[in-house]
């Protein structure tokens, strides 16, 4: 797989108002976006989406936290990963989908911890996200 390198990381918040004042606030992440229950921040060429969830919408093995790391891959080498992960019968939890301008694969590792091939920048993600 040709991954070019990290992407955006997801966490699972209780409090999206508090999470914000410590991230953007006391880290000084730049904020992107503020919806009803997510917030997308950059930091450097990293970019941290912030999801509040409620009990009945959290993660399977805990409430707040990490909710999956995704990777950066290009868009042409993307079906040969997808391809890769059927291949070896990694568990795919969500897609191939196209989210925004890009397309996602989330996989499980081994150990259960959701991991992401994503092939949009969040400037591209900005574009079209409400």
């Amino acid at each position: 797989m040709k991954v070019s390198g990290f992407s955006h990381i997801t966490l699972q918040v209780r409090d999206l108002k508090t999470s914000l004042e410590f991230y953007h606030g006391i880290l000084g992440m730049n904020l992107r976006h503020h919806g009803r229950l997510d917030a997308y921040l950059e930091w450097g060429s990293a970019w941290v989406c912030l999801v509040e969830r409620t009990e009945a919408g959290q993660q399977p093995g805990g409430f707040a936290g990490m909710d999956h790391v995704a990777f950066y891959i290009a868009e042409d080498d993307f079906k040969e990963a997808v391809a890769i992960l059927n291949k070896h019968q990694v568990e795919i939890v969500r897609g191939p989908v196209q989210r925004g301008t890009g397309w996602s694969v989330n996989f499980l590792d081994p150990d259960g911890i959701q991991l992401e091939l994503h092939t949009s920048t969040l400037d591209e993600r900005m574009e079209v996200w409400v």
